[in-house]
């Protein structure tokens, strides 16, 4: 069968969070930086129809898509290093194609057949792999498989790659990213652990084509010879994947490791375009290089976990780079926020940031982070509920309503400043059922959302369910805090500011979602600079 798109699979073995998400990531930017158009697709083999349900402990952040998809944070990393936004159809999960083919089956769509995982779950799993290609008329489509091989729920996936191996034999590679551990007391890197991982993969009837090794230290050409050996892979197809200070340094690691050769040489593709990094190796100069430094506070309740704030963490580097500034992210945990520990906590701190969330707990600190900042005239930025703090803030302290609070934490306050959305009351089911996608907005002239964008309209992603309520608008503006971004279609408030502070922002959206190493968020550039300012 001939196909004008090829295909590359990227499984994982030994153990979870090797990085296959930045792999991925780093093959498609350098594939992308030779010329060839390429996407990149997570399947996770979790139960739950999407992430948006699911707890940042147990998943880290949900990342979301302009078309209002919730989806795994890799492709958080797929959009910062192609620059390219992602859909719906680059994050299925288990539970969504388990979900496809029992409605195909009560429609009778099989025809009274058995349904089972083979055929019938595996062939929605290669439709939906496909289905990107169709889409965007991809050369290339890099599709991430997530946990490792051997898990029983990662089975049909790995069923379905050996499918599509036999029936687009030339089109179609595995790429393998593996473990090789160092024992520190035999003082030696041990290969076995990826040749039982490879092992296995075999025992499923996947042979893969290029081995990329995650090591401590280097491997020597008799372990790749080795590897290679026991592996049935050509030596050259052994990648050594060092552990970088960087994830921007790895495409350019790859690259000194030509995997993108193995990789255009396994596919069949030409090699002429040599890869033009030039922009990416700028901005790891200038990241590696920074003139300045400065201290910004992340207030939220799941610190513990970075990987719940992955895309804010991000665009501060990202922004970061663009001011020629280092930004050195201190975590602080709201729950841990009193006003008579507030004073010490948040001490010198060039600027706060409050971040998004749901439900009440650690809510008092979030409030009290934003009084501080706004008292004590510290560059501020909340983003979602973080802006909606700034508003209830705002009303306890400014506009003198002791109890003002949100419905979502509050549902008997006299003072609702922010409430649920008028279409989301008649909701009562939880997934992907919030305001979710991007949604335009309109800024005021000379604000300073609008210098930052310098624009006055812009399209932002949200995921939210409670908005400003719109009749404490003009005490809110009388008193000294403005409405500077507006929905034209619905004038729900997107964005809030207090003019006579340094900067102080609030957002109802998420700008964290768009920020990428080609185009760092304006909101984030300039509250670093904002920060950097008051650091001076």
């Amino acid at each position: 069968m001939s196909n004008s798109t090829k295909y590359v699979f990227v499984t994982g073995g030994v153990t979870s969070s090797l990085g296959k998400g930045i792999i991925a990531a780093s093959l498609a930017k350098l594939l992308q930086a030779r010329g060839y158009s390429t996407t990149i697709q997570k399947l996770d083999p979790y139960i739950n129809i999407d992430p948006g349900t699911l707890n940042p402990y147990e998943h880290g952040e949900c990342y979301v898509t302009d078309d209002g998809a919730e989806t795994d944070l890799d492709l958080g990393h797929y959009e910062r290093f192609l620059n390219v936004p992602t859909s719906q159809a680059n994050n299925i999960t288990t539970g969504r194609i388990y979900q496809s083919v029992i409605e195909k089956e009560r429609r009778g769509d099989y025809l009274g057949k058995t349904v089972q995982v083979i055929p019938h779950i595996t062939d929605e799993i290669k439709e939906r792999i496909q289905l990107v290609a169709k889409n965007g008329k991809y050369d290339i489509v890099i599709t991430e498989i997530g946990g490792t091989v051997g898990d029983i729920e990662s089975l049909p996936y790995v069923e379905a790659v050996r499918q599509m191996m036999w029936e687009f034999e030339n089109d179609c590679i595995v790429v393998h990213l593996t473990l090789i551990p160092y024992l520190s007391a035999a003082g030696e890197l041990k290969t076995k652990p990826t040749q039982h991982s490879v092992k296995q993969l075999l025992e499923l009837g996947v042979q893969p084509d290029v081995l990329c090794c995650r090591t401590e230290h280097e491997l020597d050409f008799g372990l790749r010879q080795k590897i290679a050996k026991f592996c049935n892979v050509s030596v050259n197809a052994v990648i050594e994947a060092r552990d970088a200070s960087s994830i921007y340094d790895v495409p350019l690691l790859m690259h000194a490791e030509e995997l993108d050769n193995v990789v255009l040489d396994k596919l069949g593709l030409s090699k002429k375009a040599k890869p033009n990094l030039d922009n990416w190796k700028s901005f790891l100069e200038r990241l590696k290089n920074p003139k300045n430094d400065v201290t910004i506070g992340l207030v939220g309740k799941y610190v513990e976990l970075k990987d719940s704030y992955k895309s804010i963490s991000e665009a501060f580097i990202h922004a970061g780079v663009s001011n020629e500034t280092k930004v050195n992210v201190k975590w602080i945990h709201s729950e841990e926020l009193t006003p008579s520990n507030i004073g010490t906590e948040l001490a010198g701190l060039d600027g706060i940031l409050v971040a998004p969330g749901f439900g009440s707990r650690g809510i008092e600190g979030k409030i009290e982070a934003v009084r501080h900042a706004r008292e004590n005239n510290i560059p501020f930025l909340g983003i979602c509920l973080g802006m909606q703090c700034a508003v209830i803030e705002f009303a306890r302290n400014v506009l003198n309503l002791g109890d003002a609070h949100s419905t979502e934490m509050s549902e008997k306050t006299n003072a609702p400043v922010i409430s649920m959305m008028e279409e989301q009351k008649k909701i009562s089911n939880m997934g992907g059922t919030m305001r979710l996608g991007a949604y335009q907005c309109e800024l005021k002239p000379k604000s300073n959302a609008s210098l930052a964008y310098n624009t006055n309209k812009i399209s932002e992603r949200h995921r939210h369910r409670y908005e400003f309520n719109n009749d404490y608008l003009a005490a809110y503006e009388t008193a000294g805090m403005m409405a500077t971004g507006k929905n034209p279609n619905t004038g729900l408030v997107e964005i809030v500011e207090v003019p006579t502070h340094p900067w102080f922002v609030g957002v109802q959206f998420h700008p964290e979602y768009k920020s990428t190493v080609a185009q760092p968020h304006p909101i984030f550039v300039a509250f670093v600079k904002a920060a950097l300012t008051n650091k001076k």
